[in-house]
């Protein structure tokens, strides 16, 4: 027996019937399977050691280009939904695994800049742009020089679902829940240490069910999906209804915030800028996305590559385009 044979065994005997076993990943194109590593356990290494994954810690959460170190990024973020998920998964008796694996690459799609290059993207793509669309794409055609990852499609249902719609898999509902457990609650976070927010602020209502303080409002919104139990997936009514009212609080207060959204206006611009650049002009693509750009069209390869660049490496590619260098002073008449 191999190791990944007993590991399956132990699932079986471990997991509640309700979890989804690492014996039924089904990849678009079959494998031979690993003697040490699940199926899942492959999927998620295989997205830790993705060049996507490594782009998250210079990519935005909420604040454009904060100075200090303490802000999220979207690494930061990924790594605290992760380890959400995976409490929630281990205490319901879901497959860790496979919770794991759908938290780390949640965000491999997203653009430079947060939700302001999204919309950027949006605005300008024919097809459109999401960002749980688009980490799907990362996963299946752009990583590995264009031969993708072969993900299960458990792992890439998850993905998918992460934001608004409902997984196949109650492993890849947790890590909805998960994701927004996190930003909520570390937003309220970097939102206080911005000056933006006081703790004092936030809804009476929300934090007599919740609890005052970023870590007892996350024990107890973990602790109700734990307690809620596997059939519905979520939060007790009260503190769904908490949970809904502080997400709409952070909208108005935060995610609207005219000191949080002041450098907004620019960062699409590039966006803008760069995408009306690659279109017009494909042979600056590097050559895995000119491949994109004849499988599916130059636009796509286009959004593409904006989408994967790191916030630092928009700016850059940006300054090199279109701003002039200075003269050097030994630059002679």
């Amino acid at each position: 027996m191999t190791i990944r044979e007993r590991l399956e065994q132990d699932e079986q005997r471990m997991l509640c019937p309700q979890a989804c076993f690492s014996t039924q990943a089904v990849r678009l194109y079959p494998e031979a399977p690993c003697r040490y590593r699940t199926d899942f356990q492959r999927d998620r290494d295989r997205i830790l050691h993705s060049s996507a994954f490594r782009r998250l810690k210079r990519k935005t959460q909420v604040f454009l280009s904060p100075v200090e170190d303490h802000y999220r990024t979207r690494l930061t973020h990924t790594l605290e939904v992760a380890q959400i998920a995976r409490t929630m998964a281990r205490a319901l008796r879901m497959n860790e695994d496979l919770t794991e694996a759908i938290a780390l690459g949640h965000d491999l799609g997203h653009s430079p800049f947060g939700h302001a290059g999204e919309w950027a993207l949006h605005q300008v793509v024919p097809s459109g742009f999401r960002h749980y669309i688009q980490s799907v794409r990362v996963v299946s055609y752009i990583e590995k020089d264009g031969k993708g990852l072969n993900l299960s499609k458990q792992v890439m249902n998850g993905l998918a679902c992460h934001t608004n719609r409902i997984a196949r898999t109650r492993e890849g509902n947790l890590v909805r829940l998960a994701d927004r457990i996190a930003y909520i609650n570390h937003d309220i976070d970097d939102a206080i240490r911005a000056g933006i927010l006081k703790e004092s602020d936030l809804p009476k209502e929300c934090t007599e069910v919740l609890g005052n303080g970023k870590s007892r409002r996350i024990t107890t919104m973990i602790a109700s999906v734990i307690e809620h139990g596997t059939a519905e997936m979520d939060m007790c009514p009260e503190v769904r209804a908490a949970h809904d009212k502080l997400h709409e609080f952070l909208y108005e207060s935060v995610y609207h915030n005219p000191m949080a959204k002041a450098e907004e206006p620019k960062a699409k611009e590039l966006i803008f800028r760069l995408y009306e650049h690659f279109t017009k002009h494909p042979d600056d693509l590097p050559e895995v996305y000119r491949q994109i750009g004849d499988r599916f069209s130059i636009a796509r390869a286009a959004c593409d590559y904006i989408a994967g660049m790191s916030d630092d490496y928009a700016v850059s590619l940006y300054s090199s385009l279109f701003i002039p260098r200075a003269w050097s002073k030994h630059s002679g008449a």
